[in-house]
């Protein structure tokens, strides 16, 4: 019996991504130049990288195949979704890229054979992990920054809209509270 193969990884991508777009929806373009501090990502720059890092799953386990990331240069990755990151967009360009880069994510997964899901993937240090764990892994690293999108949206003082669906019309007291 599989419990969760392939077909609940992409739905569970498409689950966090549409998440991911209802923040970037309730966040004001203006308010996408928004940075916690100084040295943190804005907001559109978050959601460039969330668009960006969903790419690497097709990068490292069809494109390149790779049998190790020992020696695999991230470096040149991260200087992609640097430059990636700068460029200008509007926030409907954003939501638009996150919708498409989400729906090709998971359409690639529900596509990739469950043979090579299962294939071990040295990892730097010497242990391994499967590319179906990998994977699950991006998908966790954009949960990561989606909960801090979603601090961004307290510190705008926006109720997050999971907030709202699961306390609808909360009390002025429990928001003012939540957001500051």
């Amino acid at each position: 019996m599989q419990l969760y193969g392939q077909k609940q990884l992409a739905d569970s991508i498409r689950t966090v991504r549409k998440n991911t777009i209802l923040i970037a929806e309730d966040i004001p373009e203006e308010q996408y130049s928004y940075r916690p501090s100084a040295d943190c990502r804005s907001v559109a720059e978050t959601l460039t990288h969330i668009a960006v890092v969903s790419r690497l799953d097709r990068v490292l386990h069809q494109e390149e195949h790779v049998q190790t990331l020992e020696g695999f240069d991230f470096g040149k990755l991260i200087k992609r979704s640097e430059v990636e990151e700068k460029k200008s967009q509007s926030k409907a360009e954003l939501i638009e890229w996150l919708r498409a880069s989400g729906e090709t994510w998971a359409q690639w997964v529900e596509g990739v054979p469950e043979e090579v899901l299962a294939e071990q993937v040295r990892q730097p240090g010497g242990k391994s992990k499967t590319r179906f764990e990998m994977i699950l892994g991006t998908k966790e690293h954009e949960m990561h920054h989606r909960a801090q999108l979603t601090v961004v949206e307290r510190l705008l003082a926006i109720v997050p809209h999971l907030t709202e669906t699961v306390w609808p019309r909360a009390d002025a007291d429990a928001v003012a509270c939540a957001v500051g």
